[in-house]
């Protein structure tokens, strides 16, 4: 067990500004702290800085902090209810949630252990689309500024929970930071929902179970739910969370590269803006198809042709126009051919995989619906004809638009009386294409009306007619029904078997392609499919949730902003080694419980409840000693509760004093309660409160200077960390210190000058050792 008293001073720092929240990851040289600007800092024991993330927004406050296990992976909890997965090691934020309320904690769960938990349940399938698919291409090559918004990765390593628990009493359970895995309603199983206020809630060391601890009216609760389908699919919903997590990436994926797709589009309209547009506006609608084509057949130029031809373009400047299109055009057809086929690929396979899920019932049964799950991979099916599509429309634009300019530059060279090279003569069939496309270059209008409008001047800088029809791409990147639908080949047979058998237009066997759908259309329209796919395993869990057990630790004064509330903090620990889950509670300003939750056969619950102030038979104590009351209290380790304490004094003007507490839980093991959980339990009744002074070598106290208000440790790390000074000042603590070791080595092993205060105070507590 870790004494107070072999606690050894590594250094303290004032802040820059108050820290609200500290968090130490349990395997790595890392502290996480959130700041009263909202930013989160990562630093290492010697103080340097590792990254500072900044404020999601404007008076946004940090709620919680927590590491996952044996991982660089932070989540931060904030105000506006947004969650945020960042990772250390990258300087990234991985991934971010939004929620419409106020976060008041978040954490991962400990690691969910494979080999224990997958006996069920044994699948060769992992990652096994990487010898199938081949990797979706990076964006960052297209455009720079999209580096923020590439392939987003969600949390890897050990298989663990995120649990995102609401001021509000909601709480969310969510498998690999993706699946959301069900969520309940603390407001629907108490008796007095207007005074209610959560305090913590957690997941059992068995994942079937949850422990929320809040106020019911006036009373404190631990509520024990129980849960059958996280018992029993455990398995199956980690094989169906990977799953989910690739799908999101996938998603994101799709989602940049349509960015992508919008932005390489606007480049091709703004090359066409600058001359060309220009002079399609200055003309009556219909008008330069008509030019066009008596230039091309008859080989005359009416004055305003002549003049755009000469005065506002050149051979030179009409080359550096076309080229400009093409590049852009080219881009174009790569994020098409490439990246979003290449993903539409991705998606429809992993879609077909959670299908072959859904028909194993035995397993999956509670989790997917199998027609979802196929109606799911038709819309995919759907939104890769529709890409395909896309391609052929833009595959006939490069060639039209390689055609024109073509043309273009041989009548400039013709009207100016230069020689042509033979190679830029056109052929009877390009001669041909090239009417039809001059004819195009300006579609029928519907009706008269729209004539009209558009035959007005338009807006300076703003094009208000067809850009010599690019809208047969542009459309397909608009959340609007096509205007301009694709041409239906007569020579393709299934276009003719479709025509003459509308029974196979319906067949759920067939993909559908309703072409009337722009790519976004479709794309919302798969995603909400496969957002219908992920109900059911929420739907399942959240129904799931059965209150099996309601246990009373004290009675609570009633909810009054203007008054001082009780003290109510906790802090959680699964002891692998016992099968047990310990929550250490404080219950007023001065008493604290720790409830052990037996996950054996036995179901017992065993409590332990201490009190700061002295018992009738304590011996006599410093003055101080008299009147503590708790700050703040966290697990050390399974074996040892880390207490934060501070004198009070009736004394106006008395600076209280602070003293750092290590409980030995194995000490006071005797003083403990056993009690057989039942329905209701009404724990005051049934336990005793001892004094913590009165227990044998179960209390060591050690004083610090300041006056201290948070407290932060790691067993695993050997490190405590207490602020001090209104949250302004940070010290560490190295515990656990070997007794023959010198006292010198502590100023050699400082990170940071330390005052003589400190040093005096250190060498006191060893002369009393």
């Amino acid at each position: 067990m870790a004494q107070a008293s072999s606690m050894k001073l590594l250094g303290a720092r004032n802040m820059t500004c108050i820290v609200e929240r500290m968090e130490w990851n349990n395997k790595m040289d890392l502290i996480a702290y959130g700041t009263e600007k909202g930013e989160v800092v990562i630093q290492r024991l010697n103080w340097q800085k590792i990254v500072t993330f900044p404020t999601p927004g404007e008076d946004v406050r940090v709620r919680s902090l927590s590491w996952q296990m044996d991982e660089t992976l932070l989540a931060v909890g904030y105000s506006n209810g947004k969650v945020a997965l960042l990772d250390a090691e990258s300087e990234t934020i991985i991934s971010g949630l939004i929620y419409d309320d106020d976060i008041k904690k978040v954490y991962f769960s400990k690691a969910i252990n494979c080999q224990e938990t997958l006996g069920s349940y044994t699948c060769n399938a992992k990652d096994k689309h990487k010898r199938f698919l081949p990797k979706l291409q990076p964006l960052t090559n297209i455009d720079p500024c999209l580096k923020s918004l590439d392939q987003k990765s969600f949390p890897k390593g050990s298989p663990c929970f995120l649990v995102v628990i609401m001021r509000s009493g909601k709480v969310h359970l969510l498998l690999l930071g993706a699946l959301q895995a069900g969520s309940i309603d603390l407001t629907q199983h108490v008796l007095h929902p207007e005074q209610f206020d959560v305090y913590d809630v957690r997941l059992n060391g068995d994942f079937n179970a949850i422990y929320a601890l809040l106020r019911d009216g006036q009373q404190l609760k631990m509520l024990h739910f129980h849960n059958q389908v996280l018992q029993d699919c455990m398995a199956p919903m980690l094989e169906l969370a990977t799953h989910c997590a690739h799908i999101l990436e996938t998603k994101n994926y799709i989602n940049d590269t349509q960015q992508c797709l919008t932005e390489a589009w606007e480049t091709v309209q703004l090359e066409m803006d600058n001359k060309l547009t220009k002079y399609a506006n200055s003309q009556a609608y219909g008008m330069i198809s008509t030019h066009f084509l008596e230039l091309h057949v008859f080989g005359f130029a009416t004055f305003e042709v002549e003049e755009f031809l000469f005065d506002t373009l050149s051979e030179k400047g009409f080359k550096k126009i076309a080229n400009s299109v093409d590049l852009s055009l080219n881009n174009l057809q790569g994020l098409v051919f490439k990246q979003l086929n290449g993903a539409a690929i991705n998606m429809f396979y992993f879609l077909n995989t959670i299908a072959g899920f859904g028909r194993m019932s035995h397993f999956f049964e509670s989790l997917i619906s199998p027609e979802v799950a196929v109606e799911a991979m038709r819309a995919c099916g759907a939104f890769y004809l529709k890409v395909h599509e896309l391609q052929r429309t833009i595959d006939s634009l490069v060639n039209d638009m390689k055609l024109f300019h073509a043309w273009m530059i041989f009548t400039i060279l013709r009207l100016s009386h230069q020689e042509i090279p033979d190679e830029m003569v056109l052929s009877e069939e390009e001669n041909v294409a090239l009417a039809d496309l001059l004819c195009a270059m300006e579609p029928d209008l519907e009706d008269g009306s729209d004539e009209d409008d558009i035959a007005e001047p338009p807006s300076a800088g703003v094009p208000t007619r067809s850009k010599f029809n690019l809208e047969r791409v542009g459309q397909y990147l608009e959340n609007a029904c096509l205007t301009q639908l694709y041409p239906v080949d007569p020579n393709q047979l299934w276009e003719q078997m479709l025509a003459e058998n509308e029974c196979l237009g319906q067949c759920p066997l067939f993909v559908p392609h309703d072409k009337k759908l722009s790519l976004v259309q479709q794309r919302d329209k798969m995603f909400n499919a496969i957002d219908a796919v992920f109900h059911k395993p929420t739907e399942s869990i959240s129904a799931s949730f059965k209150l099996s057990t309601a246990v009373v630790c004290c009675q609570l004064p009633p909810m009054e902003p203007e008054e001082e509330q009780d003290f109510v903090t906790c802090s959680y620990y699964v002891h692998e080694a016992g099968r047990c889950d310990m929550l250490a509670v404080t219950i007023s300003w001065q008493e604290a419980m720790v409830l052990e939750f037996s996950r054996a056969e036995d179901c017992l619950l065993r409590c332990t409840r201490v009190q700061l102030q002295p018992g009738p038979f304590t011996p006599q104590l410093h003055e101080d000693y008299y009147n503590l009351r708790f700050v703040d209290l966290q697990f050390y380790n399974e074996s040892s509760l880390s207490m934060l304490a501070q004198s009070t004094s009736s004394t106006p003007g008395v600076r209280p004093h602070s003293y750092f507490i290590q409980f030995s839980l194995s000490a006071a093991r005797n003083q403990s309660t056993q009690h057989h959980l039942a329905t209701l339990m009404n724990l005051p009744d049934a336990t005793v409160t001892h004094s913590i002074h009165d227990i044998p070598e179960a209390a060591a106290f050690k004083g610090l200077d300041g006056v201290c208000e948070m407290l932060a440790v790691s067993g695993s790390r050997k490190v405590a960390t207490v602020l001090s000074d209104r949250k302004r000042k940070m010290t560490i603590f190295e515990m656990e210190i070997e007794e023959e070791e010198d006292d010198t080595e502590m100023s050699q092993t400082s990170f940071l000058e330390i005052s003589k205060e400190s040093i005096l105070a250190i060498n006191d507590s060893d002369k009393q050792d």
